[in-house]
């Protein structure tokens, strides 16, 4: 029997067309996949090494103090619990069960994919929407607060480049670090206070990009108008964070400060001396590294990258690489399973068809 067509004029016209497209994607959508999977075999073939290399030094995790191995749980714990702060006061929600498991299952997809970023945060709206939270606070806090994290990961070099500078050789040793990481903090708070308070270092950044733009591509015509847009950018943060601006500074700050922190002790536990200055540019390095959207988590851009960052803040080759797995293992690996086992519990107590209980999740004061 041969099925008759449906005319251009039929209501289920403009559906199906819709899904072919769907199921036939365009040439220019064939053509970016492939690019995309061709440059994710070129990283997976060149850095391949660097993360085999890494896992490598598995062995040797066991000569590490069990007490060295807790201290670096415990500060990623005070990482993630930071964050989880940050994505409460930003969305106004003391929904904790649900910000806690939608944190966890998000950010391990986001180690899981490449690009995992988006689906992360879709995944997290997702969840916090089925669990009562607005959708329009779920959106503007997740935004507000992936964007403090990421301003203040991209201002770490900034601060760190003076202190190494003006005081020319800093002490070594994880005592010493902590204090310096406590005069880092310190002055980062103030810098974001003045900055969330303040046009001034808005507008004075925003022409300095405008001028540097300008000579680098001297023929290229700017539009202008950076600086208000930064402005811009700035207000609709401070509307998101409301009165809870200055602890939601203090928040982005721990959860960045606490994972150098584990880097640091990871690199002390194997016996390296490390300067915490020049790790702490190693470490800014490696998470601008892990933002880029090629690998699963910047896996082997990350370890490749943080152990010649390292090796050039006067690490040797073989500590940096333990180093490197050991603070690996607890801030990409393990979070896996972690968020997985977090997405089950989710979906336990929030089934597709509504919650299992009436009662709205308790709010902790």
């Amino acid at each position: 029997m041969t099925a008759t067509p449906i005319p251009p004029s039929h209501p289920e016209a403009a559906q199906l067309e819709r899904l072919r497209r769907a199921v036939a994607p365009s040439r220019g959508v064939v053509i970016k996949r492939i690019l995309i999977l061709t440059l994710l075999a070129v990283c997976v073939y060149v850095l391949g090494p660097s993360v085999l290399a890494t896992l490598n030094a598995w062995p040797q995790v066991e000569q590490i103090s069990w007490l060295w191995l807790i201290g670096m749980a415990a500060a990623q714990i005070a990482a993630n619990a930071s964050l989880i702060w940050l994505q409460s006061m930003a969305m106004r929600s003391k929904e904790w069960f649900a910000i806690i498991t939608a944190e966890l299952a998000g950010g391990a997809v986001s180690r899981a994919l490449p690009g995992g970023g988006a689906a992360a945060a879709g995944m997290q709206y997702s969840m916090l929407v089925r669990a009562g939270v607005p959708a329009g606070s779920v959106a503007s806090g997740l935004t507000a607060a992936s964007l403090l994290t990421l301003a203040t990961v991209f201002v770490l070099p900034v601060v760190s480049v003076p202190v190494l500078i003006a005081g020319g050789t800093v002490p070594n040793g994880l005592a010493d670090a902590a204090w310096l990481g406590l005069a880092i903090f310190t002055v980062m708070v103030a810098l974001g206070w003045w900055v969330l308070g303040s046009d001034r270092p808005l507008v004075a950044a925003g022409h300095a990009v405008e001028r540097t733009m300008a000579r680098v591509r001297p023929k290229r015509t700017l539009n202008g108008g950076l600086p208000e847009r930064l402005i811009a950018e700035r207000d609709a943060l401070v509307r998101a964070l409301g009165s809870q601006a200055l602890y939601a500074i203090i928040a982005s700050l721990g959860r960045w400060l606490f994972d150098y922190l584990t880097l640091l002790a990871a690199l002390t536990a194997v016996g390296a001396n490390p300067n915490p200055v020049l790790v702490l540019l190693a470490f800014a390095i490696s998470q601008m590294l892990a933002a880029v959207p090629i690998t699963p988590g910047g896996l082997g851009i990350v370890e490749a990258g943080l152990v010649a960052t390292l090796a050039l803040a006067g690490i040797g080759g073989a500590d940096a690489v333990v180093a490197t797995f050991v603070y690996r293992l607890f801030s990409y690996w393990l979070p896996m399973p972690i968020g997985l086992g977090a997405w089950i519990m989710f979906r336990r107590r929030y089934p597709q068809n509504g919650r299992v209980d009436d009662e709205p999740v308790a709010a902790d004061a």
